[in-house]
């Protein structure tokens, strides 16, 4: 009777000690996922139906908590109904249809506000034509642990641009010092569109007051961040340009980003910047 009473005793401690195991790691799992902070990468589309084909998987290869909203501007070619396609086998994809093509600016703004409704912690801009690698999103998510906005920049360590013509990569080069020069911007890579905001930026900026809607919105955002006392940090990234599809760069939107820094250097002299 005594050996039974001793067995009987461990076989309950046994099972209070497993009981006890299983509760912390229900407990562990819990903190883990409400410490998890979540990450909007926005890619605004129009006639990317096989860019977004590629690039979606890739995007959410790289980290757990990344997830996907396409906003697209009513593409003739069906990328909305590829992306919906996808959405069924996969809730880390989202997407927002507008009903014309109505431009990159507005497209993020749309996403900006999106992200801020559902609660996102950290949000990204990124291009569908890949020319914006997918294998460094886990170093911007690395460094928005430390600052406000993190940019891609091609230009920090040289000049880091592929397959452009001559004549445009001189644009972008010297738009930029351009952009350096009149605003007083501290990056060296202005324009470029591969970036991470945490959604607290977004929040301090007044999204609708935003006027740009071409390149020169990415200038825009930046400097209203920087203005405002964000940090601000530049990691470095490869552009190479896009495989399949037409670039959206116009002279409409050089005249654009050319106005627009004296815009902004005028606002923020008069204290206008919101």
């Amino acid at each position: 009777m005594q050996e039974a009473g001793c067995r009987r005793q461990d076989f309950d401690k046994c099972r209070n000690l497993r009981i006890f195991q299983n509760l912390s790691s229900s407990l562990q799992d819990r903190e883990h996922t409400e410490r998890m902070k979540h990450a909007l990468v926005i890619i605004p589309t129009y006639n990317e139906l096989e860019n977004v084909q590629t690039i979606i998987p890739e995007i959410l290869r790289q980290d757990e908590r990344l997830e996907v909203l396409v906003v697209d501007d009513n593409s003739p070619d069906g990328t909305a109904a590829e992306v919906k396609r996808m959405m069924a086998e996969n809730p880390r994809i989202h997407i927002l249809e507008r009903a014309k093509k109505m431009g990159l600016g507005t497209a993020y703004l749309a996403g900006f506000k999106y992200a801020i409704a559902e609660g996102y912690d950290y949000v990204f801009e990124m291009d569908a034509d890949h020319s914006h690698s997918p294998d460094v999103l886990p170093r911007f998510l690395e460094s928005i642990e430390e600052y406000d906005l993190v940019l891609g920049s091609r230009y920090i360590q040289g000049v880091n641009v592929i397959n452009w013509p001559m004549k445009r990569l001189l644009l972008s080069y010297f738009a930029n010092q351009y952009t350096r020069i009149v605003t007083g911007l501290p990056v060296r890579d202005a324009t470029g569109g591969f970036k991470c905001f945490r959604v607290e930026v977004l929040k301090a900026i007044d999204l609708d007051r935003v006027r740009s809607n071409g390149y020169s919105f990415q200038i825009e955002m930046s400097f209203k961040a920087w203005k405002k006392g964000f940090r601000l940090h530049e990691i470095p990234i490869i552009f190479m340009d896009r495989r399949v599809g037409i670039s959206k760069m116009s002279k409409k939107i050089v005249r654009e980003a050319v106005t627009m820094v004296w815009r902004l250097r005028m606002q923020s002299m008069l204290g206008r910047v919101r």
